[in-house]
């Protein structure tokens, strides 16, 4: 769509191209960045990179999400920049992992949009991620929770489709719907991804053997563990734990 001329010449005459990001700075529980098509972070508010517990813009440039977040949730983001990227259009109220004032791993909400240059190419994105609690007590969002809360609990079983329809009160089609809309993944992807973080976690911080932590979270054995594992991360359980353990 093209900008009508006044606008354009309006943005043209702008001393400051990067003037806009200075409003980030004063919407608190706003978390703004923005990324080039390879994924390197090209710019944030202060929030952001204090979060991520660094004092300067500095050391956020040039860096991916690998840097800061796990494995799997950092797939995660890149996935849904590729999609904006590739095509061209934006993602909205996603719901994503992201720090919390304790730098615990919390649902947020991110708004994604298309970065173009001068010719209308898109060379990355741009966002914003924020808590949204009203949001979250509304329609898929609000199932959606319900079944995230309901999987977080229950993470030792291995809950079926039908479970967890039960208990957030939905039909398996229902269910699968609105996970679809809120998440953009099937139950069974959230049931696998809930239940390996919950591992990955036991693998960093506990010593207990990787054939236990398995069937603890539901999986029949070692090697079905580390098959879905793998998929998801990109490292076995074991290269995992050797890169992680506090």
């Amino acid at each position: 769509m093209r900008s009508p001329p006044l606008q354009a010449e309006f943005f043209a005459r702008m001393a400051d191209p990067q003037g806009v990001r200075e409003v980030f700075e004063h919407l608190p529980g706003v978390f703004f960045f923005v990324k080039d098509d390879q994924g390197r972070h090209i710019a944030a508010n202060s929030a952001t990179f204090d979060r991520f517990g660094i004092k300067d813009e500095s050391e956020l440039v040039g860096t991916t999400d690998e840097r800061w977040f796990p494995p799997e949730v950092a797939k995660g983001f890149l996935r849904d920049d590729l999609h904006v990227i590739r095509t061209g259009k934006p993602l909205i109220n996603r719901l994503e992992l992201w720090y919390d004032e304790q730098r615990k791993f919390e649902w947020f909400l991110c708004n994604k949009l298309p970065v173009r240059d001068c010719q209308g190419k898109i060379i990355g994105v741009m966002g914003v991620t924020r808590r949204d609690e009203k949001r979250m007590m509304q329609h898929e969002i609000q199932e959606a929770a319900r079944a995230m809360n309901y999987l977080r609990k229950n993470v030792h079983r291995n809950v079926t489709v039908a479970d967890l329809a039960q208990a957030v009160r939905l039909s398996e089609r229902q269910l699968h719907r609105k996970l679809r809309t809120a998440l953009g993944i099937t139950p069974h992807e959230l049931m696998l991804r809930i239940r390996i973080q919950s591992a990955a976690e036991a693998l960093a911080k506990t010593s207990d053997p990787i054939s236990q932590i398995a069937l603890d979270h539901g999986f029949c054995d070692h090697s079905a563990f580390t098959q879905q594992f793998r998929k998801r991360t990109g490292l076995s359980p074991k290269h995992f734990r050797q890169r992680h353990t506090l």
